[in-house]
C-alpha cells in the first residue's frame, strides 16, 4: 500500500492533510536532503506546495502562488499515481487553488478574515492496489 516509501514520508502526507504545513515542510525537508532521483524531485514537489499552504496561512499570498507554481511543476514529471499518492489529484486540486487565489481577491480577504472556509485547499490522496 505505501509503495515502498519510508515511514517519515507517511508521516509528511498525514502533517500536510491536518494542515500542519510546517512541520510537514521539515519532514519532507530531511528526506529530499538524503534522497535520490527520482524521489528528490518528488519530495521537493510535495514540499513546495506545504510551503505554499503556509505562506498563504501567513496572509503571503505571493510566497503561495509561487510555490503552488513550482511544486505543482515538479511534480508534472511524474505519473498519475507515484508512490502511493494520486499524483493527479494533487496537481488538480493544487491548481483550483492556484486558479481561486488569481481570481477571487474578496474570497481570499474572507479567508485571511475567517469567515469563509472554502478556499479549495489541497489534501494527498493515498491510492490502495
Amino acid at each position: 500500500m505505501n509503495e515502498g516509501m519510508p515511514d517519515e514520508f507517511w508521516q509528511g502526507v498525514k502533517q500536510f492533510n491536518a494542515g500542519q504545513y510546517y512541520a510537514c515542510h521539515d519532514t519532507l525537508e530531511a528526506l529530499w536532503i538524503e534522497a535520490a532521483e527520482p524521489e528528490k524531485t518528488f519530495y521537493q514537489g510535495i514540499l513546495q506546495i506545504a510551503v505554499a499552504l503556509y505562506h498563504l496561512s501567513n496572509h503571503n499570498l505571493r510566497g503561495a502562488m509561487i510555490l503552488l507554481g513550482e511544486g505543482s511543476n515538479r511534480l508534472r514529471r511524474y505519473p498519475s499515481e507515484y508512490g502511493g499518492i494520486d499524483v493527479d489529484e494533487l496537481l488538480s486540486q493544487s491548481a483550483a487553488l492556484l486558479t481561486a487565489l488569481q481570481q477571487t481577491p474578496e474570497k481570499i480577504a474572507a479567508f485571511y478574515l475567517g469567515q469563509d472556509q472554502t478556499l479549495p485547499l489541497p489534501r494527498i490522496i493515498q491510492v490502495n492496489h
